[in-house]
């Protein structure tokens, strides 16, 4: 029997808690990572695309395209591997992939470029999902 004088709860109330925590939690992880998976895949949208962007303003400078990260002074996002296929006077193209996603990246290719998959429009972003 209950004592009226002590306060608290009983152990059955707490489990009963843990267990009520346990199922939203539950059902908020796999969200979560679904929203992050999202924020990746465009952070590699926007780092290709700034990179087409800096490949404009360096053609305008050089009347060639450039090969090199660190020639565009481009800043890529933290995780973000952009790797070049080619580039020279009449194209470029290249392709970005995120550490935190194993199958999935983007690319782009611009002119006379050859194409890098998923890529297939001239001068668009695309991605494999």
């Amino acid at each position: 029997m209950r004592n009226p004088t002590k306060a608290g709860f009983t152990l059955i109330e707490l489990l009963i808690v843990v267990v009520i925590i346990g199922l939203l939690a539950s059902i908020a992880i796999p969200k979560f990572q679904s929203v992050r998976e999202r924020a990746y895949m465009a952070s590699l949208r926007a780092d290709l695309h700034n990179l087409a962007t800096q490949q404009d303003i360096y053609y305008n400078d050089s009347y060639s395209y450039s090969p090199s990260i660190s020639d565009l002074e481009f800043n890529q996002s933290e995780g973000v591997t952009i790797t070049f296929g080619e580039a020279h006077n009449l194209g470029w193209s290249a392709s970005a992939a995120h550490a935190a996603l194993a199958l999935e990246s983007c690319a782009i290719y611009h002119g006379s470029a050859a194409q890098v998959a998923p890529a297939t429009v001239i001068s668009r972003v695309q991605c494999t999902s």
